[in-house]
């Protein structure tokens, strides 16, 4: 069992590489700015340079901020889901608020012709977009909190979660049917996910409810722990299941349906970051697992979006497929290796 002194080395290295990788993924893309140009840059000194400065205060920073933020919270709420249902393919989509967000932006793309006009330009802008998904997935969210309140089996709220998943899946498969090709184009881009599209108004809304999500999985630290012996033996320890299922849930649909709302949909990061995380820290206690994750998911998805960028190039490929074509195989290999699974 490591001491605190290997998980504080392992802390320290781990935020070493995130500081890397977090000014290596700003000087990157269609431009290359050299690392010391960058740090210049950052702290406002921009010499002859000024185009650069602007390119990264305003496009490079907000995204190098967003992929951290998209990383961490998927893996935090992957996480909270493992440990709520005690299953090791949970992640943070399986109570339908992805789904139920893609229905959200479904109904505003493929919708759009039904109004026509000005108002189908209005409706299909980026606010709209994310107000869509961000109603989709609290409607979902809200139906889910109804069942868990009736339903005292935390299985049955899984199953019922997919259940909601595939309903809002044919719905939009529907829409898809009658949609023209410009829309489908549109919904289709939307589903590749995107780091890019913020501003820092827009990123600073998608801090504040991340942060009422990370403060609320920190306050659950204790419960989540307490699950892991199993439901039967934490009520006898004297938890409210019903309260702290409740504020897992809340938690994970704030970070899981903010971030499809603001980038979305990201595949692999809230499935593999917290089984990587298990691999390397030999742990199952979420008051390590939960900063471990941070720095594993923020770290992760830095570099996919590096790759993802391509470069020296004009191109930047979809960020939700290089996820999973980078990272999967990474988590093959560990979980061949290791032969076992901290669970």
């Amino acid at each position: 069992m490591p001491n605190s002194t290997s998980y504080n080395l392992s802390f320290l290295i781990l935020s070493a590489v995130l500081i890397l990788c977090f000014f290596t993924n700003i000087s990157l893309g269609s431009v290359y700015i050299p690392l010391k140009d960058v740090f210049y840059s950052l702290i406002g000194s921009a010499g002859e340079h000024e185009t650069w400065q602007h390119i990264i205060q305003n496009y490079r920073l907000p995204k190098a901020f967003t992929a951290i933020l998209v990383g961490s919270g998927l893996g935090i709420s992957g996480l909270l889901m493992q440990t709520l249902f005690r299953n090791p393919l949970a992640g943070p989509f399986v109570l339908g608020i992805s789904s139920g967000a893609s229905l959200g932006v479904a109904l505003i793309i493929l919708g759009s012709s039904v109004f026509g006009g000005v108002f189908a330009t209005f409706l299909i802008s980026k606010w709209s977009i994310v107000i869509a998904a961000s109603a989709g997935s609290f409607l979902v969210l809200l139906a889910v909190l109804m069942v868990s309140i009736k339903v005292r089996d935390t299985m049955a709220i899984l199953i019922i979660g997919l259940m909601f998943a595939s309903i809002t899946a044919a719905i939009v498969s529907v829409l898809s049917y009658f949609g023209s090709a410009q829309q489908l184009q549109e919904y289709i881009f939307w589903g590749f996910g995107s780091l890019g599209n913020l501003s820092w108004e827009e990123l600073f809304i998608f801090f504040i409810i991340y942060s009422f999500g990370i403060v609320i999985s920190l306050a659950s630290v204790k419960s989540l722990n307490t699950l892991l012996l199993g439901e039967n033996y934490a009520k006898s320890l004297g938890l409210n299941i019903n309260r702290s299922r409740l504020a897992i849930i809340i938690a994970t649909s704030l970070l899981a349906g903010t971030i499809t709302a603001f980038a979305g949909p990201i595949a692999f990061i809230g499935l593999a970051i917290p089984h990587l995380t298990r691999q390397v820290f030999n742990t199952s206690n979420h008051k390590i697992l939960l900063p471990a994750v941070f720095l594993f998911g923020s770290i992760v998805m830095l570099i996919c979006d590096s790759i993802a960028q391509v470069p020296n190039s004009d191109y930047t490929l979809p960020i939700n497929a290089i996820t999973s074509l980078v990272g999967a195989p990474v988590v093959i290999w560990l979980l061949v290796r290791k032969r076992k699974m901290v669970f």
